[in-house]
């Protein structure tokens, strides 16, 4: 992960840590917008991995889907 990508995923990590056990596990889709976020940092770096987390978070509502919605693949974009 580049040096930028850590520290974009710094909010991401303090949710985990701070707020996601209050919430509760009702997400709908898997793997949850989290940890959604750590990999598409991990894979595609700051400005992609933020743009594909702000796509996937914009899904998330009782109106989009839900299931099995991975990371795409570098090669894939």
């Amino acid at each position: 992960m580049s040096p930028l990508a850590h520290i974009v995923a710094l909010p991401v990590r303090a949710y985990r840590l701070l707020f996601s056990p209050w919430v509760g596990h009702g997400c709908r889709f898997q793997p949850t917008c989290s940890a959604y976020a750590l990999e598409a940092l991990e894979k595609h770096g700051a400005f992609k991995g933020a743009y594909l987390t702000i796509k996937r978070i914009g899904r998330c509502h009782p109106l989009g889907g839900d299931g099995y919605d991975p990371v795409p693949d570098k090669d894939t974009d």
